[in-house]
């Protein structure tokens, strides 16, 4: 092995698909993980781990365990990789190629394939390129006898795909839909309160206000291992785009309805929508959850239904639009016109509690855009006292805080590189603890696998998180001040008779809006204004922060303070 790699692992790679032989998955996996390990131990290649994808194609490399081997030569941690044979790393002869030929040299990586003879410190192997191409072959024709059963399965009306929410599979035929009780009643009450004049937006409110599970979750709950997104950290969070396709599924009539998507070829697996004169329609084969005439009652509000218009190019914006922030969640507030008095614009928090879906709360975090412009406005006449009476005072300020912020933030980093690096090393010496417990048979199958998918998922953060904090390292790194160019901008900007939003986002970063504070006229709102290059600037203590008082009706006043 090159001496490069002397501190580094070897990865021992495995990977078995429904396609690639009748054995067992448990066994055919064992039974390379044994060859491998004592092939590394011919080999002399003591630090071994390994990277197993059961149950996953070869013609597509985005698969965990692969992934998770390439994480960890980006890393640098891998020295060497070893197969058991080149159909074992894919069955794309360009990304195989690309691997071997390519990716590998390109990190110092040894690849070794036991069966082909084909170890990269021994030079090139003019045969590979032959055995990658057989390999697709294999593949290609799998794919072909693959499809060729499902057309003809699918022409007999055996459903296809998985059963929609509100339906399983029959315990005694996997391939008939049995109503699921619990979620057959909420699919009903879906159409119900669609009948009776909700949109989508409000019947998802409706339900998560309910407290009702969202399709995954519910059947995360129930130990069923369905496909879609699962990071939704809210269980009960409905999507409008969720109602509407459990509205417009006509499989709730008792219907199974195949070829709705198809893919191009076997190396593509992404799904394409098909015409509705493609679909095999088999009407009452299963137990209906919605009787059709409900059904077809329902498809007709739907295409009654219109979407709001856009507003036009040409609508009134404002120039803060996009600069404002909610100060206590940090989500973006939005801008609106008062459905009375048009003369009236504001912004308020986009996930205030007023909005009943919304969590930020008390309070809307209500400001009006005038107020905004004006308390800009006095903090850059007091930028500007500063610089016409005390130019130095006010550099040395900027300066000053800039310096400390971009240290202070350094630091921060550094900390946070170092504790993910230790968490990630301690990941890895788990994940291979819990894989030798499991080989010497103290902890199950279930467990390891349990237990192995976890770290893998902490592994895949910890290398986002890593990668991100030298990024944002590198970029302090090459950061100037900036003082010079936020001076000249805060000139250009008291020059101008009107603040535009070009010259406005030019020099404001963001700008904090906090829930104002007190009643009547001793209602106080505290506005942070965050500039490029400088960040937030505390006036000295000998000035006064610039506030700016607004009778907003009457016997109510704020005053709103930077």
């Amino acid at each position: 092995m090159q001496s490069g790699n002397a501190n580094r692992i070897t990865a021992l790679y495995c990977r078995l698909s429904r396609d690639d032989g009748t054995e067992s998955e448990s066994n055919s996996i064992g039974n390379q993980k044994k060859l491998l390990k004592q092939k590394a131990k011919e080999f002399g290649l003591k630090d071994t781990k390994y990277y197993v994808d059961d149950g996953y194609t070869g013609t597509n490399f985005n698969r965990p365990g692969f992934q998770s081997l390439l994480d960890d030569i980006e890393m640098g941690y891998v020295g060497a990789v070893m197969v058991k044979d080149l159909s074992r790393l894919g069955r794309d002869y360009v990304s195989v190629g690309h691997y071997t030929d390519s990716y590998f040299p390109e990190h110092d990586i040894r690849f070794i394939a036991v069966n082909d003879l084909i170890d990269s410190d021994e030079g090139d192997n003019e045969i590979a390129p032959f055995k990658n191409v057989m390999n697709e072959m294999y593949a290609r024709d799998i794919s072909r006898k693959v499809r060729c059963s499902h057309r003809v399965r699918g022409n007999m009306g055996e459903p296809l795909s998985q059963p929609p929410y509100g339906y399983m599979k029959s315990p005694e035929n996997k391939k008939y839909w049995i109503i699921d009780p619990e979620a057959a009643e909420v699919v009903r009450r879906i159409f119900q309160l669609c009948i009776d004049g909700n949109g989508n937006e409000t019947i998802a409110g409706i339900l998560q206000k309910d407290k009702v599970l969202i399709p995954m979750a519910y059947w995360q709950s129930k130990g069923l291992n369905r496909g879609g997104k699962k990071t939704q950290p809210n269980p009960y969070k409905w999507c409008k785009t969720t109602i509407g396709k459990i509205l417009s599924q006509q499989e709730y009539c008792g219907d199974v309805i195949n070829f709705k998507t198809y893919s191009k070829n076997f190396k593509n697996k992404k799904r394409i929508d098909n015409p509705e004169e493609n679909w095999a329609v088999f009407k009452d084969v299963h137990e209906p959850i919605i009787e059709r005439e409900i059904f077809e009652r329902v498809q007709t509000l739907i295409g009654k239904s219109r979407r709001k218009a856009p507003k036009p190019e040409n609508a009134e914006k404002s120039i803060f639009s996009g600069l404002l922030h909610c100060g206590d969640c940090g989500h973006p507030m939005y801008y609106h016109t008062n459905t009375i008095n048009k003369n009236i614009h504001f912004f308020i928090c986009s996930d205030s509690v007023s909005d009943y879906r919304g969590k930020c709360g008390p309070g809307r975090h209500y400001v009006r855009e005038d107020s905004i412009e004006q308390i800009v406005r006095l903090q850059l006449q007091c930028f500007s006292e500063l610089l016409t009476n005390d130019e130095g005072t006010f550099v040395d300020i900027l300066a000053k805080k800039t310096n400390k912020d971009m240290l202070d933030e350094k630091k921060h980093l550094e900390s946070e590189l170092q504790k993910a690096t230790a968490r990630n090393e301690k990941v890895l010496h788990l994940y291979e603890k819990i894989f030798e417990d499991n080989d010497e048979g103290k902890v199950t199958d279930e467990m390891f696998m349990a237990m192995s998918h976890k770290y893998e998922v902490e592994r895949m953060e910890l290398k986002e998180k890593i990668k991100e904090i030298r990024q944002q390292l590198q970029k302090l790194e090459n950061q100037q001040t900036g003082l010079e160019v936020f001076i000249r901008t805060v000139r250009r900007v008291l020059q101008m008779e009107k603040l535009t939003a070009p010259l406005v986002k030019e020099f404001i970063d963001h700008i904090d809006v906090f829930e104002a504070e007190g009643t009547g006229k001793n209602k106080t709102q505290r506005i942070k204004i965050y500039y490029r290059f400088v960040g937030y600037i505390e006036m000295p203590a000998a000035r006064t922060q610039p506030q700016f008082v607004a009778d907003t009706r009457q016997g109510v006043a704020i005053n709103y303070v930077a």
